[in-house]
């Protein structure tokens, strides 16, 4: 905090300006709580790209000037999924807050030792899973916990498009910690059990679609359908309740429609004689607010830096995520069998997370 009472920005240092880098590096220049006071790579054309755009933020190849600046507050890594938990660990250990794209790790044994390491420290480790603040999913989180839509009974998501294919991981991998986040944002809860089949198409090992079903101990079911192969851009969620059900399209200038409808048993006239009765009535399509997810997920950062907060997006989550990818693994190596989602590491993770009480202080 400075002198006049003003808290100064928290002076971050983004690693890794490939394909998602220079989106961190723009959210955050535009971020009022925060100072990109670092930008690294390895690769020289990569800091050539950020230095005409942004020629006043130092740049540097090396890892460790990063770590051992004194500027440095926290880390925002945009790196492969495979190198996520030695970066972050690093930082931790340097004693710098950590924020790292979607999944927070390659393995739920990795993402527990980063929550652990952050405890112990005092510090930050957020996950990246960015649609946790769009706004039309925010609006449906709100809705679904009201109870408008009543009982949820399922949900089923298109995630498809004619795709980056990544280098390191699956589809399940890259694609799916966007649903499985927004699910466990949404009902509150993480599966007990998936199943999965998926086809490498292209790349015989390695998956570029998959069609996974999630089942929650509320009676929930839901169906992800991801896939790099695609011949058209799709991001479509239906949600069915008892009450109503929701249509969100993210690539629709509507992208929330709430429909008053649905389907309920009458009472038999006589024995065996049962009777559905439909109910179909008005179609809402409420306005949502136009503010990028991005620069409302570094806002929630810099706020759990400086305030102590448990950001939306917390690590705790994002350990449910990566245990849920890891299940889904398991299931296809069971050629598609249930299996069941493990609890115990993930309650560890959850205790962890309750236990986070980070300050700014803590990583001087």
């Amino acid at each position: 905090m400075s002198g006049n009472g003003v808290q100064d920005p928290v002076g971050v240092a983004v690693v890794g300006l490939g394909y998602w880098g220079p989106n961190l590096v723009r959210n955050l220049h535009e971020v009022s709580g925060a100072e990109v006071v670092l930008a690294c790579d390895r690769h020289e054309g990569a800091l050539d790209a950020i230095a005409r755009r942004y020629p006043a933020i130092p740049r540097t190849t090396e890892l460790e000037e990063v770590l051992n600046d004194p500027a440095v507050d926290a880390v925002a890594l945009a790196t492969p999924v495979s190198t996520h938990h030695a970066l972050a660990l690093s930082a931790l250990m340097a004693g710098k807050h950590v924020f790292v794209e979607k999944p927070l790790a390659a393995s739920s044994a990795q993402a527990l030792e980063l929550i652990q390491t952050a405890t112990q420290r005092g510090l930050v480790l957020m996950p990246g899973h960015t649609f946790l603040y769009s706004p039309p999913v925010r609006m449906i989180h709100d809705v679904i916990v009201s109870g408008e839509l009543g009982e949820i009974y399922f949900i089923s998501t298109s995630r498809v498009n004619l795709g980056i294919h990544q280098p390191d991981v699956s589809v399940v991998w890259d694609l799916g910690p966007h649903d499985f986040s927004i699910l466990r944002y949404w009902l509150g809860e993480r599966p007990s059990t998936v199943a999965a089949l998926t086809r490498g198409c292209l790349t015989p090992n390695t998956p570029d679609v998959a069609f996974i079903h999630l089942v929650f101990d509320s009676g929930t079911i839901a169906n992800v359908e991801i896939a790099w192969l695609a011949p058209s851009k799709l991001r479509r969620t239906t949600i069915v309740g008892s009450e109503k059900m929701v249509v969100y399209d993210d690539t629709s200038n509507e992208p929330v429609r709430i429909f008053d409808s649905g389907a309920q048993l009458q009472n038999p006239q006589t024995f065996g004689e049962y009777q559905l009765t439909y109910r179909t009535g008005d179609i809402v399509s409420p306005k949502v607010e136009v503010t990028e997810p991005l620069a409302l997920q570094f806002q929630d950062f810099c706020a759990a830096i400086r305030d102590g907060t448990e950001p939306r997006s917390s690590a705790a989550l994002g350990l449910d995520v990566v245990t849920i990818t890891e299940a889904v693994d398991r299931s296809l190596g069971l050629d598609g069998r249930p299996v069941d989602v493990e609890s115990k590491q993930l309650q560890i993770g959850e205790d962890a997370g309750r236990r986070l009480a980070p300050s700014r202080t803590a990583a001087g």
